[in-house]
């Protein structure tokens, strides 16, 4: 029998929140912008309550992997967007397994891994241009769509223990993001490496403060890092135009 926590419990119904919450906004830059907020990276992280380590910083990585894989699956493949998302997932439950316990957990791999992550990031933004695409949002009523979501989070909090670190990136909410934005895939994918960009810095604050102040002190002052560091998301939407309305 699998027992939840209290973090458990408080992931599965914030993030089955914010997962819904995108579900009826429209513009697909505000999805992106919902998508993108740490919420859970930080409760996953205190739900497998082990310390930061490079694991965290990998998945990133792989996150931006599946989000593009999903874009490449459905918009150039035209694979069914659930299709897509299942392989999409599916791939990276298998990276971060494999991953896992290959990985070196020094600090001198954390820190590589995070420039090498920032490079990552970086390349991603240059050679993926903003598109502009239609807004779309959920015709379902609240009380059905909610259960959903949370039936697919509940499903992912269980594989928390065969991911460990993996877990805190693994896109809970990306998985709802991809099916809710599946006309506009191509601008949660410019969303990405502005993610990383700022939840980089975030996870290095959390590493380095975590031995002195304890993991939930420590993401608290990842915060007040990862909020500022979205800038370049912010600029990115000022200029985006808005979509037609269109519901899915």
């Amino acid at each position: 029998m699998i027992a939840f926590g209290f973090w458990d419990i408080a992931l599965l119904v914030l993030v089955s929140s914010q997962a819904t919450l995108l579900a009826y906004v429209r513009h697909p830059k505000w999805k992106a912008l919902i998508m993108v907020l740490p919420i859970p990276f930080t409760l996953a992280s205190l739900a497998v309550g082990a310390p930061v380590n490079t694991t965290h910083v990998a998945a990133l990585n792989l996150l931006l992997a599946y989000t593009h894989a999903v874009r490449v699956f459905h918009d150039h493949l035209r694979l069914p967007i659930i299709l897509a998302i299942v392989l999409s997932a599916a791939g990276y439950c298998i990276a971060g397994a494999l991953l896992r316990d290959v990985l070196p957990l020094t600090d001198a791999a954390f820190w590589i891994t995070c420039v090498l992550t920032l490079l990552v990031a970086a390349a991603a933004h240059a050679l993926y241009p903003r598109p502009y695409e239609s807004g779309s949002r959920t015709h379902l009523p609240v009380y059905l769509k909610f259960p959903i979501v949370a039936a697919v989070i509940l499903m992912l909090i269980v594989m928390k223990r065969f991911l460990q670190g993996f877990m805190t990136m693994f896109p809970m909410v990306g998985v709802v993001a991809s099916y809710e934005s599946r006309t506009s895939l191509g601008t949660i994918c410019r969303a990405l490496p502005d993610f990383m960009f700022a939840i980089v810095p975030m996870i290095a604050v959390v590493r380095l403060v975590q031995p002195g102040l304890g993991l939930g002190a420590a993401l608290g002052a990842g915060w007040l890092v990862f909020l500022p560091m979205l800038a370049p998301l912010f600029r990115d939407f000022r200029t985006a135009k808005d979509p037609g309305p269109k519901l899915s």
